[in-house]
């Protein structure tokens, strides 16, 4: 009886770390419709209650959800930290009511440098895509981007131009990670800064740096910088011992101001 509960639990356990797998390699990307359980009860040769512990664990962990009547999909990956929210670019200016403008300034692949492998946590040289654009809110200077993308985790990223999708909204509907820290700091605006966002150097500037993995690999470091009023640090808090939040928002200094 002992013998049978341990094989048991070995299948589940196989079972959960290739589903696991299935989704955290990209293999089954966000919003793939995973087989039936019926049918991922035959393949592994389990009962159907077995294949259900396992995908309520998926669920659990935010990995796929299930919807009625459709199945079962792999989750698109959420935009937050446990301390901080960091949307997608273009989704902070539509929270703002105006048209979405990109433009990219740089794309180069290369080996990665001392600096890159610093960024991205890289332990040696591996291929990396730097890419460099700047978001607009209506036709005002947003955001400035600056990306490095580890090939070795992302390789299809190295066919991509991103001559029309910036590659932070390209990678958040496409690569699932596990992990994320984001550093939040104030600093004036470098010279490159300065160009992109129209505003004179050393100008005060908040900088939002991101780094992403996905099962320990590197995925992607990303450095945003906004114009002083761009944008502001909202922290929520509870008393003593209960969890609180912040978040970062677009705010309406981001806009043009009104003609008149």
């Amino acid at each position: 009886m002992a013998a049978a509960r341990t094989a048991s639990k070995s299948l589940h356990e196989r079972i959960l770390t290739e589903l696991r797998h299935q989704i955290l390699s990209g293999a089954w990307p966000p919003g793939h419709r995973i087989p039936y359980e019926l049918d991922l009860s035959a393949q592994y040769g389990c009962s159907r209650m077995t294949m259900n512990k396992v995908l309520t664990e998926l669920v659990t962990a935010g990995l796929i959800e299930r919807r009625r009547h459709a199945g079962s999909f792999v989750r698109q990956p959420k935009s937050q930290s446990a301390i901080l929210e960091v949307k997608d670019v273009e989704s902070e200016v539509s929270e703002l009511g105006v048209p979405h403008g990109y433009e990219l300034l740089a794309r180069h692949k290369r080996r990665s440098t001392a600096a890159d492998r610093k960024a991205l946590g890289l332990t040696e040289a591996a291929p990396v895509l730097e890419v460099i654009c700047r978001h607009f809110a209506a036709s005002r200077p947003f955001c400035l981007e600056q990306r490095l993308i580890n090939l070795v985790a992302v390789p299809e990223a190295a066919e991509q131009s991103f001559s029309v999708m910036a590659p932070g909204s390209w990678l958040v509907t496409r690569v699932p990670w596990t992990e994320a820290e984001h550093r939040v700091r104030a600093a004036g605006a470098d010279p490159e800064a300065a160009t992109a966002l129209e505003i004179t150097e050393g100008a005060a500037c908040l900088v939002v740096e991101r780094q992403t993995w996905n099962a320990a690999n590197p995925v992607t470091f990303a450095r945003l910088t906004y114009p002083s009023g761009a944008h502001e640090l909202v922290a929520h808090f509870k008393p003593a011992r209960m969890k609180g939040e912040a978040v970062t928002r677009p705010t309406d200094a981001a806009l043009p101001a009104a003609a008149g």
